[in-house]
Parts: structure tokens; sequence; C-alpha cells
């Protein structure tokens, strides 16, 4: 008994002048300085064997699918993507599908998950209408392949964050959809529970959502709720500003398969839909589906906007994602910006740079 009272008072002790030390030091300038670099992409799907083995990409390797584009998105300090699918090699669909022609389940081959670590991906969000095509398996799989490559994922209601430390940051990570078996976009009071979570306990907070009408007829923010094929996708708008209300630093969404506009709300970056980034086989790629951002944002340790960049994509089968030599999404994100948020703090020059006004 005794021992362990003298234990316990030398673990107080300790505790106690190693936050002394703490509270005295000088602050590291070169740290609190320092600037952070967080890329967000969109939909990832790198082909399916589903419900043909042929739905592949060339030379059966998903890294020609990102072509020069891996070294980029490998440069940040925190990259980010949503993953629109599973990992399985074998395995019957969970969802019913009488006709495979107008009915899209995706199946990735489980070798093609390395290349998601290859291309440097760090956080994924597994919250879609998506990942439980191929049910508990698919699931359970991907998840244990992920954790294999150490990449973090979040968005199940088994799995609703995960918190990753690179170079003495802490991020913490969560996301949200509408879909069966995910953290459910619309119980805002529970999602705002989660971030605070997060930022008591980490230095910078991302937020995912998949949200939002899908197609080209659904470009804009309409800062309201949105449906489709009648189920509730919710208010990206409220539910952006809420979340970085709660702690969020950065806010990183996709679903309706277009780029929307984005925002800075409260020193907070907002991506109401990064588009389709890199989706191989059965995605539609036309007209606005086709043409994404990569969007590179410099955050201090706190999390607040300093700067960005636009970065421009395409897609084109079977090539893959390239950079756009036409900059077509820096061109559409302006004019949505200027239609959605005319009063925006920020501007986006021709190149793509996003700075204050």
């Amino acid at each position: 008994m005794k021992r362990t009272l003298r234990l316990i008072i030398i673990i107080i002790i300790s505790l106690f002048f190693r936050n002394d030390l703490v509270l005295s030091a000088e602050p590291d300038s070169s740290f609190t300085e320092r600037e952070i670099t967080i890329i967000g992409v969109g939909d990832i799907m790198l082909g399916s064997t589903f419900p043909a083995p042929g739905i592949l990409p060339p030379r059966d390797n998903p890294l020609l699918l990102l072509g020069s584009l891996a070294d980029t998105l490998a440069s940040a300090d925190i990259t980010f993507g949503n993953l629109e699918g599973s990992f399985l090699d074998y395995g019957a669909p969970a969802k019913k599908c009488r006709d495979t022609t107008i009915c899209y389940l995706f199946k990735m081959p489980e070798r093609y998950s390395k290349a998601l670590a290859v291309a440097g991906f760090d956080m994924l969000s597994i919250a879609n209408n998506h990942f439980g095509d191929f049910g508990y398996p698919a699931r359970m799989r991907t998840m244990k392949l992920l954790d294999s490559l150490d990449i973090k994922y979040a968005g199940l209601i088994e799995k609703p964050y995960a918190i990753v430390e690179r170079d003495s940051i802490r991020y913490g990570f969560c996301a949200f959809a509408p879909n069966a078996g995910t953290v459910n976009i619309n119980k805002i009071a529970e999602a705002e529970n989660i971030v605070r979570f997060l930022n008591d306990t980490c230095d910078i907070v991302v937020v995912s959502f998949h949200g939002g009408a899908e197609g080209a007829d659904f470009q804009r923010v309409p800062k309201k709720e949105e449906f489709h094929l009648g189920e509730s996708r919710g208010d990206v708008y409220n539910f952006s500003h809420r979340m970085i209300d709660a702690g969020a630093d950065v806010v990183f969404g996709h679903g309706p398969h277009v780029t929307r506009a984005i925002e800075v709300y409260n020193e907070r970056f907002i991506g109401y839909s990064l588009g389709n980034f890199c989706t191989f086989g059965r995605f539609n790629i036309t007209g606005p589906n086709g043409i994404a951002p990569l969007i590179k944002l410099k955050v201090d340790i706190k999390g607040k906007f300093l700067s960005g960049r636009i970065i421009p994509v395409f897609q084109s089968r079977p090539e893959g994602v390239r950079i756009d030599p036409d900059k077509r999404v820096i061109r559409k994100i302006r004019d949505l910006n200027a239609l959605d948020f005319p009063d925006s703090l920020i501007t986006i020059s021709d190149q793509g740079e996003i700075k204050y006004k």
C-alpha cells in the first residue's frame, strides 16, 4: 500500500515539474510560424471487376491513371480523397442489381490499394453510397488493406474518425454521408460532437462530407436541403458552417460528381464539391463531370487558411486524370463563386491562386 502511494506521489511530482517546464519554455517561433500543406481531391475509383472483369485501366496498372499527378499528391503534409468503392478480389454484391447496364456497383482489385499509398494519400473518406456495394466482407477487407498501408480512413458508424500525427502536428479527420452504415450528415448535433472532440485533441481538424444532389444540373450550392432519388443529401452549406463553428479547420465536400464553389468562412476553407478526380470505368466524365480541382492549401498550425491553389485536372479514357492545359475548372469555380458567394473573402487568379482580397 505504501509502495503504491509513494509511486502515485512520484508521478504527480514529475507531472508538475514537466508542466512547469512547458509553461516556462519560450515558444519555438519556427514552429508557430510554420505553414502546413493540405491537398484535397474528390472521388476516386480505380476500376472495377463488376459486372465484368475487364473494366480496368490499361496494363492492369492503376498508377497509370494518376499520371504525372502522383508526385504532386505526395508533396503535401496531408493528402485527402474520397474512396468511391471498396477493394475485394472475391465476393458477391450486397445490393440487388437486376440490370447491370444501369446499376453501378464498384469492386476494385485488392492489389490496386497500393497505388493510393504510392500516390501519397494519408486520409480517405469511406462515407459514401458505394463503399458498401459488396457488403461487410468488402468493408472489412478494405479497412484491413488501408491499415496495412498506414492510410487513415473514417466515415462508418464503427469508424467515425481517425487521428494521424505527421511531423509533430496532430490531425483529426472525420467524414459524413446520408447513406446506410455511415456517420449521418443530417444528424448535425452528433457530427458537431465528433468535431468538438477532435478539436480538443488535435491541432488541425479535417472534415469530409458526401452530400448534395448529383449531376451537371446541380453545380450550384443552393443553401438548402438537397435530394437525390428521394434521399435527403443534406444542406451542405449549413453543415459546413456548423462544422467550422464546432472546430473544423478544413471541409472537403464530394458527392455531386461535379465541381462546386469554394469559400473561406471564419478563416477556414470549404470546398463544396471536388468532383470526379480519378474515376475509371462507368463514371460519366463528359462536360462538367470530367473536370475537377486538385485543391492545395496552405494553413497555419491552428488550421487558419493562408492561401491556396487550384490545380486544374481532367479525365479522359483510357488515359486517366491529367493536368488540364485549358484550366477549365479554374474558370468554372470562379464563375460559380461569383454566383453563389458574391461577397466572398477570397479571389481566384487566372492561374488558380486563391488569396484573400
